[in-house]
């Protein structure tokens, strides 16, 4: 596959030899895709390097498609960000406790009251954004007709016991986070998830995210698709647990056809997946959080919500995990590479998006070929090389 690379510098970006350093990295597993990427490092929300290369197939078509039917991966390509969704999530969570609408420490039912049935009164705002409350998955399972109603869904959980104690257990609330985190945010704000996406994030600072994509963008949306050997949660070896997830996901990622690509999902704003935007907006946005004085909110607000909240192996799927209030931070594996401190969230199939406030850095890594997490090495390897340089 042939490199199509776009390269931006600055005076007060990255030297030449991180350019050439992170060039090669980028080629390298270009030359080994099947689809494409892109991958963008910001400072203070100005670009120091971009990297786009390899293609899409066109709106409409399939990845099975001829070549006349795929284009080349630009700076306008966007993609579904998956868990990547997740992040803004958390900073517009972050965001509203900076504007004393939503409090970490208050419970969830002085919110939303109907959120205290099956023993749940207690449980705080803090617990649902640190993945510790013990709803992973909804029962009963909302279906396909109610999946993409956030509203709809939010009022299941609200009846449903959760699996452990509030608190006593982290586990990745896969598509639950989403449900909850937007029920909370219109109990105090009134709006939905993607109009605070709109209001707080994408408008005010240029940013091309949406949570809801218009019709008229769908031609720049990249069709995903995923390798042959995609699998999930591959740090669970226990058939139990298994069985557990298939719940938690409902088929969204591992089950026939592909919903991630459907007109429903794009539509939706399904706030744990549904996020869409270019890698050049998600670095952007990360570097802004970064920087010392942040437009978005005040450093204290951004200091609670990037500490740790909750952290240990995931109950669920073996994995270890640290979280903030709702941003995933750097961890043993190292995730965000090997900077700390740092925190973002990364998405299903190898999409990650994140900043290392110590360097004042926003990264994104976009793509439309999903990888399993076990052989995905890819955000990894670049943010490795950046690492070297800053």
């Amino acid at each position: 596959m042939s490199l199509e690379m776009s390269l931006t510098s600055h005076n007060d970006g990255l030297p030449q030899p991180g350019f050439e350093m992170l060039s090669g990295v980028f080629a390298r597993h270009l030359a080994a895709a099947e689809g494409g990427m892109a991958f963008c490092v910001y400072r203070e929300g100005k670009p120091l390097a971009r990297f786009y290369g390899g293609t899409t197939v066109k709106h409409g078509a399939t990845p099975a498609s001829g070549t006349g039917m795929r284009q080349a991966w630009s700076e306008k390509t966007m993609a579904i960000l998956f868990s990547g969704t997740k992040g803004l999530m958390a900073t517009i969570a972050a965001i509203l406790i900076d504007r004393d609408l939503l409090d970490p420490e208050a419970t969830v039912a002085s919110y939303w009251p109907e959120f205290a049935m099956a023993g749940k009164q207690d449980v705080t705002v803090a617990q649902v954004l640190s993945h510790t409350v013990g709803l992973v998955y909804v029962d009963p399972d909302p279906g396909d007709s109610l999946r993409y109603d956030n509203r709809a869904v939010a009022a299941v959980l609200a009846a449903q016991a959760p699996l452990w104690e509030p608190g006593a257990k982290v586990a990745y609330h896969a598509l639950t986070f989403g449900y909850l985190a937007a029920e909370l945010f219109f109990r105090v704000t009134g709006k939905t998830p993607g109009e605070l996406v709109g209001e707080l994030l994408a408008v005010p600072f240029d940013l091309d995210i949406h949570l809801g994509l218009p019709e008229s963008l769908d031609g720049r949306l990249a069709t995903i698709f995923r390798s042959e050997n995609y699998a999930i949660s591959t740090f669970l070896q226990d058939p139990e647990r298994r069985k557990i997830v298939d719940r938690m996901y409902a088929g969204s990622l591992t089950g026939i056809g592909d919903p991630f690509n459907s007109v429903e999902m794009r539509r939706s704003e399904m706030a744990s997946g549904g996020g869409i935007g270019t890698a050049d907006a998600m670095a952007s946005l990360y570097s802004q959080l970064a920087t010392p004085l942040s437009p978005l909110m005040s450093a204290g607000a951004l200091a609670s919500s990037t500490a740790t909240w909750s952290e240990g192996v995931d109950a669920v799927n073996d994995r270890p995990l640290r979280f903030g209030l709702g941003y995933e931070l750097a961890d043993p594996l190292g995730t965000y590479g090997p900077v700390a401190p740092a925190f973002g969230h990364s998405g299903a199939g190898g999409g990650l998006h994140g900043a290392w406030p110590g360097k004042n850095i926003g990264f994104s890594f976009l793509t439309n070929e999903m990888l399993a997490e076990d052989q995905d090495r890819r955000a990894k390897d670049l943010l490795g090389a950046l690492a070297r340089i800053v």
